[in-house]
């Protein structure tokens, strides 16, 4: 049965543009992004275009996720934004996630359920959903399982590659990064497509073998985050306020933020779990929770600096929330922030001192971080994927029609 999680769209038939380039060259803020992107060498742009030709049956498109509602982090919300674009589209989305299953918490991160659910089950969820696509979002027991089906069944399918499996788990578990990612590079060569948010990404997974990969940037809801009038003491603070916003976990490196001596003050706003430990060795930094919607919105607005510490993000959804709230933002010269921020220094400061990032910062115009996010929207990013999606469908037919 269908929760409210799992089911989106209703089968309306799909008008696919005449061209990917005629759709995306209308979508203005999403071009500079694209072009970007797609400069990959790995991108076939003849398969591009030959993915968008029209559609003259419903489209139905499956997603297998293990990242999903509770959770609340970068790989939910871009897949809630996607399918809600999906759905304008008139494309039929259905999910497949932890909230379906019997379910267990993972071990050191309880907010992350990971399903036990038989093959068999999964499998006949799968069947009855009759997929035209199937795209595969995580490396998990449900990612694992429906690779496990389409491999079986030659249904061609996409990955994307959202989270570095490899540090996140070597950093809890006594794991070499090595064996992992050789892990990754067997999960997603599989498919025949891998998608990635960046091109510093691409190129780095590409050096690690993993092939097929497609550009899959990322949108902002610059309507909800945007610049509000700025307080004189928000949340009872003095200024100026450095803020981060995210789960407060191992893996986003936040101590590398709480041990500097800046003036002003702290806050955090997230939760994880972490926070209690951080709570008790940070006194003087402010954990405000977890915030949603327009309340959060506010937040970002209020800070005169984002400070994003984390080294292993592969994008970084929270430095587009606090661009479009028009707050510069400090950060490590790594891949998402690097990405993002690089040619707009007057956005945001990279630096490998964090410290002299955040001071330099304070310098940077509002205005100009507010101009960088208004160039990436959900509307190209969706139509970025969808076409992913077509082109990885494309190539596992060719493949099987020459086999």
């Amino acid at each position: 049965m269908d929760t409210p999680h799992n089911k989106v769209g209703a089968g309306i038939m799909f008008e696919a543009p005449q061209s990917a380039c005629t759709v995306i060259m209308r979508m203005r803020r999403g071009w500079a992004v694209l072009g970007m992107l797609q400069r990959l060498s790995d991108i076939d742009h003849t398969i591009w275009d030959q993915a968008a030709t029209p559609v003259a049956v419903p489209e139905r498109l499956l997603i297998v996720s293990d990242a999903w509602h509770p959770q609340v982090n970068g790989v939910v919300r871009s897949i809630e934004n996607t399918n809600r674009e999906l759905t304008r589209m008139g494309v039929e989305v259905s999910m497949i996630t932890p909230d379906g299953f019997r379910n267990i918490p993972c071990p050191t991160y309880p907010e992350i359920r990971l399903s036990i659910a038989s093959y068999r089950k999964i499998a006949g969820r799968i069947e009855a959903l009759r997929p035209t696509y199937v795209h595969i979002a995580t490396e998990g027991p449900l990612g694992l399982t429906a690779r496990r089906w389409c491999l079986r069944n030659g249904m061609p399918f996409s990955t994307s590659y959202h989270t570095r499996f490899p540090e996140y788990v070597s950093a809890r578990l006594p794991i070499p990064q090595s064996w992992l990612y050789a892990f990754v590079k067997w999960f997603h060569n599989a498919g025949f497509g891998c998608m990635v948010a960046t091109p510093s990404l691409a190129n780095e997974l590409k050096q690690r073998g993993i092939h097929n990969l497609l550009p899959w940037s990322r949108g902002i809801d610059s309507t909800l985050f945007r610049p509000q009038p700025l307080e004189d003491n928000p949340f009872g603070l003095p200024r100026p306020i450095f803020m981060t916003v995210g789960r407060v976990a191992l893996e986003k490196n936040l101590p590398a933020f709480l041990d500097l001596d800046l003036p002003g003050s702290k806050v955090v706003i997230g939760d994880g779990p972490a926070r209690a430990e951080l709570q008790k060795l940070y006194p003087d930094v402010h954990f405000l929770g977890a915030k949603f919607g327009e309340e959060l919105a506010h937040a970002y607005s209020q800070a005169d600096v984002f400070v994003f510490p984390s080294k292993t993000d592969t994008f970084g959804n929270a430095i587009l929330e606090a661009l479009a709230s028009g707050v510069p933002v400090a950060a490590y010269p790594v891949t998402g922030p690097a990405d993002i921020l690089g040619g707009n220094e007057p956005a945001g400061v990279v630096d490998t001192d964090l410290a002299k990032a955040c001071l330099a910062a304070l310098s940077c115009s509002r205005e100009a971080a507010r101009t960088v996010a208004l160039n990436y929207s959900w509307e190209a990013a969706t139509a970025q994927f969808i076409g992913n999606v077509r082109i990885a469908n494309h190539r596992g037919r060719m493949r099987m029609r020459r086999d």
